[in-house]
């Protein structure tokens, strides 16, 4: 006979208690202490084996094969996930309403199913006369795809052992329940049991699957923290509602590089591939203005060249302003510090703005002394070179430090039709780079001015 438990659980960390309280333990939220019933049944879950009996073998004996991997036809969605879709892998995508998360599954499915894969699109928040009208404004033909409307776990199984797709595809994990959990759909103990029940499914039959999960105001996945560790992919969809590129971002992947981006455009008729997104992100970069900078930024395997932008001006507060969008604002602030120590830059009585035009992300150090000449071009009022790359991190007395991959950094910049590269002074041995490119190389931030900044 079942067994009926009262517990309390953090909805944004999955922290478990017996009594309620106001401040969870675990992530310091205030409020998020739900109460839910649990059941304890008499049957026990069966492992991704499918409950067969498997006895353990050396390491030496396990047959180190490829994995074969589904072509979506998407090359953008391929280079995040390392090649392709592998069978039996279990992926997590997540990003803000309105993304684009739907759209971005529902085109990989029909491009899916037209080359033959068998895709069962589950929606727990859309009818299928919706999905229907949502594929008739992509303008695509409509492929032999399955759709299902349903949010009972239990009901997906029997339908999944009917359809046997090849791929799966979840739209959401926060809208699915277990029938067997006696708490409301999307709270943390219906979320873990759903994925748990999901990764069975998936590795048991081999099924490629994609389970879409809402984010929280704080911009992480909804539910406990656990759900990221259960899956083999991360994937979050990031973007400006206001712009129309969105990024494709790969924060855990199991079977490729962290940290990977495809980039898309929105447009009236889905999200379209950005082939050369160097080339989109300066399209609109001015010339000759003051605190311009284009850096190469390395995001994953992928060399991006972006524009660094920052404006100093005089501030009318105590305390003067330092805002950055695109880089950790930290950073920026240690790297003024740097300035007004070494350089003699008295900045403490300027506010300072830094901005990465395109709406990227960078979070990698070698973006450090782009930021510094951005700063520096903008206090003294002169422009850089527009022919001009910046690479290099800065230390704390100065320094120009070495960085990685330099070699894909600098033909990056010479596909785009740079004349110069200033790079650390230590990349600069053993360097192979194209003979029609100049590259420099210093060893502070002061070499590094003289060189890039005019006048």
């Amino acid at each position: 006979m079942s067994k009926y438990k009262t517990k309390y659980a953090c909805q944004e960390c999955g922290y478990e208690s017996p009594k309620w309280m106001g401040k969870c333990p675990g992530c310091g939220s205030w409020n998020t202490m739900v109460e839910e019933m649990t059941v304890k049944t008499a049957h026990r879950h069966e492992g991704i084996s499918g409950g067969q009996k498997q006895a353990a073998m050396p390491l030496t004996e396990v047959a180190s094969e490829e994995e074969p991997r589904m072509d979506t036809t998407i090359g953008e969605l391929n280079r995040v996930l390392g090649g392709g879709l592998v069978p039996g892998s279990l992926i997590l995508v997540g990003g803000d309403p309105g993304i684009g998360k739907s759209t971005l599954l529902l085109q990989t499915s029909f491009a899916l199913a037209h080359h033959g894969a068998r895709v069962l699109y589950v929606s727990g928040e859309e009818s299928a006369k919706q999905i229907k009208l949502r594929a008739d404004r992509l303008g695509t033909k409509t492929p032999p795809m399955f759709v299902l409307a349903e949010n009972d776990l239990d009901l997906i199984e029997q339908h999944i052992n009917q359809v046997d797709p090849h791929v799966l595809i979840i739209d959401s994990i926060q809208t699915v329940f277990h029938p067997a959990v006696q708490s409301a759909a999307g709270s943390v103990a219906q979320v873990r049991e759903a994925t748990a029940q999901l990764m069975r499914i998936a590795k048991g039959k081999g099924i490629g699957t994609f389970i879409v999960g809402h984010v929280t105001k704080e911009g992480s996945i909804a539910g406990p923290r656990m759900l990221e560790h259960m899956v083999d992919a991360v994937l979050y969809f990031e973007g400006e509602r206001h712009n129309t590129f969105r990024i494709l971002r790969a924060v855990k992947n199991r079977f490729g590089s962290t940290n990977e981006i495809g980039i898309f455009e929105m447009k009236d008729r889905g999200l379209e591939e950005v082939a050369n997104p160097s080339e989109i992100f300066l399209a609109e970069r001015p010339f000759g203005v003051a605190g311009s900078t284009v850096v190469a930024s390395m995001e994953g395997t992928r060399p991006v060249l972006v524009e660094l932008q920052a404006l100093v001006a005089p501030t009318s507060f105590v305390t003067p302003r330092r805002m950055a969008t695109g880089v950790d604002h930290q950073r920026v602030a240690m790297i003024m510090a740097v300035l007004e120590k070494r350089m003699g830059m008295m900045l403490q009585n300027q506010d300072a703005y830094v901005n990465v035009a395109g709406g990227v992300r960078l979070d990698e150090p070698a973006v450090d002394l782009a930021i510094a000449v951005s700063i520096a071009s903008s206090f003294r009022d002169h422009a850089t070179n527009p022919h001009d790359v910046v690479i290099g991190e800065i230390g704390l007395t100065g320094e120009v430090r070495g960085v990685s991959r330099i070699e894909q950094r600098v033909r990056e910049a010479h596909k785009l039709g740079f004349k110069r590269v200033i790079i650390p002074e230590k990349n600069i041995r053993g360097l192979e780079a194209p003979d029609d490119i100049q590259v420099i190389g210093v060893s502070n931030i002061g070499e590094a001015l003289n060189e890039v900044i005019r006048g």
